[in-house]
């Protein structure tokens, strides 16, 4: 169960991660559409995990998009540690997770109107 504390903090990155994909991610990561699903946060406070819904436009997939968004995931960390600098003490580590409850859905009522 997570604490008040951990709730605040989860609602908080995902925010700024939101707004980082929307506005200052554009030109590294394309034009593909990233949503912040949901983002869950350690005990500790150190380990961030973060859930993200991609729609890829432009011929790109979501491996791809993945893959760009891991390998940036320090830059990441930094511009959130410049938005979050003075309400956290330490900027937690970021862990990207693909989150395909969407395509899941989707495939149910895909079989459910067979």
């Amino acid at each position: 169960m997570e604490t008040t504390r951990q709730q605040k903090i989860s609602r908080l990155i995902q925010q700024d991660m939101s707004d980082i994909f929307l506005k200052e991610m554009k030109p590294t990561l394309g034009q593909s559409l990233i949503t912040v699903t949901a983002v869950r946060i350690t005990s500790d406070l150190s380990i961030a995990r973060i859930y993200v819904s991609i729609f890829p436009i432009g011929g790109v997939s979501k491996e791809q998009v993945m893959e760009a968004i891991k390998t940036n995931t320090a830059d990441l960390r930094r511009r959130l540690g410049m938005r979050e600098g003075k309400q956290l003490r330490i900027i937690p580590t970021l862990e990207f997770y693909l989150d395909d409850t969407l395509d899941y859905m989707e495939n149910i009522n895909r079989l459910l109107k067979q």
